[in-house]
């Protein structure tokens, strides 16, 4: 994949050479040069009060976004690693200047001064938090809000009509399903893929506690309305699963202070019909009562900072056994949901985050040739073709999203079974082949498992009943296989051959592969891509 990033690179240094005189369209390289080397970029997105800025707090483990209704709320706000904090404030029109840094109990205070939003294109904020690292978090104005300029910043970014989506990838949070969410989804499909049609988009159900009114096993209940969300036709072609999380529960473990977990404590080790009649409602949780020390302003600050699902749970836990602060947080973290949500996004973004960067820049260069023709940008366009033929990632997220959207023409079971090897649950070999984690390269397991589906997927593309979508999802499906193999051949210190003939010559599997390599020569194209 560096190879592919560096082909893409010398791309755009050829650009360069159309453009030398034309001062917008380098900066539009910069920019395409600039996204190609920095980390995966990930949007938070959804309707207005959603739970965006409470959910990145979660990922990022800090409160540094804020949750009011503030001016900054209605900015696109960029979160990047940086060595020192840092904020700057990026205006429509006029030089970038920095905001000061104020914190006030422990939450950032973005301070805009005199600024409106309409005034400005974006901030940027720089923060050493580890996550930010590996992947860019970017904060967007809630969609559908009653301030139609509000929405429009988020569309303007996120679904531009003449030019590829500033997100590779969003995470949409949604409370219940709206016509708006899908119309949003389709619109980001649509312009963040191209032509490639590819989903980057997963689902929340988020603020997931309440549609069990904050009972334990709301969570539960979630579970269930998420999974009838992703079976859902319309909801299925645009989101790449549904996850349930609990932003509120998962900002405050992610942020848990030591005086909380006392306070949680002393609520567990009360009298158990004080402690019940408490739980009951948010109400009877903040009245005033003198059959308990801890006081009803301590008691709204839990409330405000987990909801009352979380200090239900962190009650249940800690009389459960939870020791001290650290065990506690890890649990109520757990149970939060947001797990779940950091595998999928590593494993559906952050592991292909070379190839959607790819696709995105790629995307952005044909445009600005479209847009402004030079004489000898042939070179530049036969470049990017070369390119999108050669890289399989780029095959591997069409095939993805030909399977949520339009299916693959194959039937359900080899369907289901084309994802998993094109690396729906994962990049790695074990998972594309279904074999799990535990699976160890070296023992000639995986080996002869891949052997064994290149033999069974090129009979299946010669199946007189497949179509040509059909066909092709085959060949996809065997170059992957084809790497696969390639890769653990590598591993293990063989000699790195083609899959198919790591079987015994001469038994069941060579004289299948034989009939194969002669349908090929009649049908005149390679099967393995």
């Amino acid at each position: 994949m560096n190879d592919e990033l560096d082909d893409v690179a010398g791309l755009i240094a050829d650009a360069r050479s159309l453009y030398s005189r034309d001062h917008s369209s380098i900066g539009t390289l910069d920019e395409l040069d600039a996204r190609l080397r920095e980390p995966l970029r990930l949007a938070l997105a959804g309707i207005v009060k959603a739970g965006k800025s409470t959910l990145l707090n979660a990922l990022l483990g800090e409160q540094i976004a804020p949750t009011d209704a503030g001016e900054c709320t209605k900015v696109v706000t960029w979160y990047r690693y940086a060595d020192t904090p840092s904020i700057t404030l990026h205006p429509h029109d006029g030089p970038s200047r920095r905001l000061p840094i104020r914190r006030v109990a422990g939450q950032l205070v973005i301070d805009m001064d005199a600024t409106s939003a309409d005034e400005v294109e974006r901030i940027d904020i720089g923060w050493p938090a580890p996550v930010l690292k590996s992947v860019i978090l970017i904060d967007t104005p809630g969609i559908a809000s009653l301030s139609s300029d509000v929405s429009t910043r988020s569309l303007d970014f996120l679904t531009p009509s003449d030019a590829p989506s500033s997100a590779d990838a969003i995470v949409y949070l949604m409370r219940h399903l709206h016509p708006s969410d899908l119309g949003f989804l389709e619109a980001f499909r649509d312009t963040a893929a191209g032509a490639s049609q590819t989903v980057n988009a997963v689902g929340v159900l988020s603020r997931a506690d309440e549609i069990g009114s904050g009972r334990i096993d709301s969570l539960l209940s979630a579970g269930k309305v998420a999974s009838r969300y992703e079976r859902d036709g319309e909801l299925a072609r645009l989101v790449l699963g549904v996850v349930p999380v609990a932003g509120l529960l998962a900002e405050g473990a992610r942020t848990l202070r030591e005086s909380e977990f006392r306070a949680f404590r002393a609520l567990a080790n009360c009298d158990r019909g004080v402690r019940e009649r408490l739980l009951i409602s948010a109400d009877r949780f903040t009245a005033p009562t003198g059959d308990l020390a801890l006081d009803a302003g301590t008691r709204r600050q839990l409330l405000n900072r987990f909801g009352l699902f979380g200090v239900r749970l962190a009650v249940s836990l800690i009389r459960a056994g939870a020791p001290d602060s650290e065990q506690l947080a890890a649990q109520l973290i757990e149970h939060s949901g947001l797990v779940e949500l950091r595998d999928v996004i590593d494993r559906r973004f952050q592991s292909r985050a070379a190839t959607l960067k790819i696709r995105a820049v790629l995307d952005g260069l044909e445009r600005l040739l479209d847009a402004a023709p030079r004489p000898g940008d042939e070179q530049v366009r036969a470049g990017i073709e070369r390119i999108r033929a050669a890289a399989h990632g780029l095959r591997e997220l069409s095939l993805l999203s030909r399977a949520q959207v339009s299916g693959l023409g194959l039937p359900d079971g080899l369907s289901a079974e084309a994802v998993r090897i094109v690396g729906g649950d994962g990049l790695d070999a074990a998972s594309r082949l279904g074999l799990g984690e535990a699976a160890d390269p070296s023992s000639g397991r995986l080996r002869r498992q891949v052997a064994s589906a290149i033999d069974s997927w090129r009979i299946q593309a010669m199946s007189p009943l497949l179509n040509r979508p059909g066909v092709d999802a085959c060949r996809i499906v065997i170059r992957s296989l084809d790497q696969i193999a390639s890769g653990l051949a590598t591993d293990t210190g063989d000699l790195a051959q083609p899959a198919a003939d790591i079987v015994a010559p001469g038994g069941p599997a060579d004289g299948r592969r034989q009939i194969a390599d002669q349908q090929r020569e009649r049908d005149g194209y390679d099967l393995a891509g």
